[in-house]
């Protein structure tokens, strides 16, 4: 594999709406709470679920910030909805890849993104979440 086709397309909130969860660093909570004006301990209150290991928000059925016009903290967003969809176990697995393009329409789009730069972009989920990987 060359490279990897991505352009996110304006509107589109399909990999908000997946069953699954989003993780968040610490750095996450810090830039969202600031977005919302809100100290990092009420945004944690209010918005994070917490276990010894891992931090993620509280979704009932879907994620908290998710509008009908996309993300409400969008400059803000956490380190996974910024990444997606250069996840390590899209990037690395091409079968992933084209199951997730079943739901994602900016998959197979765009500017051709060298493999090398898309493995880049991948790792940065293994450092921002290494308990993950």
């Amino acid at each position: 594999m060359d490279g990897l086709r991505f352009h996110c397309l304006p509107g589109c909130t399909r990999c908000c709406t997946q069953k699954g969860f989003v993780y968040l660093t610490e750095d996450d909570i810090q830039r969202a709470a600031a977005f919302l004006n809100l100290a990092p301990a009420e945004f944690e209150r209010r918005f994070v679920y917490r276990t010894r290991r891992l931090r993620r928000l509280r979704m009932k059925r879907q994620c908290p910030f998710l509008l009908a016009d996309g993300c409400s903290i969008h400059p803000a967003k956490p380190t996974q909805c910024r990444l997606f969809p250069f996840w390590p176990e899209l990037v690395e697995d091409r079968k992933n890849w084209r199951r997730v393009s079943r739901y994602c329409p900016g998959i197979g789009t765009g500017r051709l993104i060298q493999i090398g730069t898309a493995v880049d972009r991948a790792s940065e989920m293994k450092t921002a979440y290494p308990e993950l990987y």
